[in-house]
Formats: C-alpha cells, structure tokens, sequence
C-alpha cells in the first residue's frame, strides 16, 4: 500500500494535484501526497544522498522573508564544508558576508529551508526540505570548530554561526537538461592518472635505448 510522504505533503498542493491529473503524472506522484492528518514521517538520508553532501562544494539555499517570498543564496566552500551529523541532520559553519543578514533574518521569524544539491559529474540533483538553527559561535564554540575542518584541514575563513538543518524530506530527480560539468582538479588527476604509465614507458624505453648506444659504441671501440 503506498503512503504518504512528507516531501509529498510539502511539496505537492490542490494546484499540484490539478496539474498532475492534467497532464498525467498523478498516478505516480498523487499517492505521495498528504492523506488528511498523515503526512508521511521525517525523512532519514539515504547513504548515496549523504555522500554527495559530504562531497559537495556549493549548493543553494532558500528561506522565506516575511512578506513570504522565497529567498535564494549561494553556499560555497571546500569539498567537505557541508557536514552530516547524522542520518537527518546537516550543517555548515556560515562564512562571514556582505552584513545583509536577510537569511539570518529570515530564520529568526521562519525557521523553513529548502536546500538544492547539485553533482555535475553524474547528473544528480537532490532537494531538501527542513528547519534550520542558527548557532552563534559564543553559544557552541567546539561546534563551528568542527564545522571548520575537513579531512583535507581547517578551512581558512571566518565564521560567526553556524546553520544546523534537521531534515524533514529530500527527494532526487531525475538527470535531464543537466550539462556535465567537472572541476579542475579532477580533470587534473585523471590526466596525471592517464599519463603516468606512459611516463613510466617513455621512462623505460629511454633507458633502454641508453644502453643499446652504449653497447654500439662499446663494440666499435673492440679491436
């Protein structure tokens, strides 16, 4: 029997529903929808989801002002500034920025997020619902310190307070329209990768063309 999910209670209104009948999509997305009081339980992340988190390097976030109108803004950093505390649970050391403070803000009267993952390499995209905390570095000092390291080191920047996200629902779409794009210094080690065994050769044949000449100039010095 399929049941409801929270993504669907979120995600998917009337006005969804409408469109989806109208242009088909309902019978695969209508049984997500909210089933009066039962809109699905909080969402756990999957492994594969949890793993393009820890590997991302930007993302995009979004809040609700108060007149409620969304609000986006780009999140960047080292592969790895996006933590997952557990299975519904992620957060960010925020960097220090321009002083607008209108995400800031925005938590402070609506604490709703949606967050929008994106891996280029493989085309997957994933986009989050939850409820944010922010955390002022005086409040949990070991806290934004652990935010501030990655498995590569510390990152080198300054940061105020952190953003906690405990996750409501997550859903994956599909890889459609999506160019494949891939960083530099991946492309750099798929190079050094690719040409290591023909250094290795060239390396090789070098050696033995060295001593093929010195056996030639070997034999014609004989008597």
């Amino acid at each position: 029997m399929n049941k409801p999910t929270r993504y669907g209670a979120i995600a998917f209104s009337p006005a969804t529903e409408r469109r989806q009948r109208s242009g088909g999509g309902f019978t695969v997305h209508g049984r997500r929808m909210a089933d009066g009081d039962d809109i699905g339980a909080p969402e756990e992340l999957e492994p594969q989801v949890a793993g393009l988190i820890r590997q991302a390097d930007s993302f995009y976030l979004a809040t609700v002002t108060g007149s409620g109108w969304p609000y986006l803004q780009h999140r960047g950093g080292p592969t790895g500034f996006v933590h997952v505390l557990d299975s519904a649970t992620i957060a960010w050391a925020e960097y220090a920025g321009n002083n607008q403070f209108v995400t800031v803000g925005n938590l402070d009267d609506d604490d709703r997020v949606a967050l929008f993952f994106i891996d280029y390499p493989t085309r997957t995209r994933v986009k989050i619902f939850g409820r944010a905390e922010v955390v002022e570095r005086a409040d949990d000092p070991d806290l934004l310190d652990r935010l501030l390291t990655t498995r590569a080191g510390p990152i080198d920047a300054r940061s105020d307070r952190a953003f906690v996200v405990r996750i409501e629902a997550f859903d994956r779409n599909c890889t459609k329209n999506i160019t494949p794009r891939y960083r530099t210094e991946w492309i750099q080690d798929y190079l050094r990768a690719g040409r290591a065994p023909l250094e290795a050769e060239i390396a090789r044949l070098r050696q033995a063309n060295a001593e093929l000449e010195a056996e030639i100039a070997r034999l014609k010095s004989a008597p």
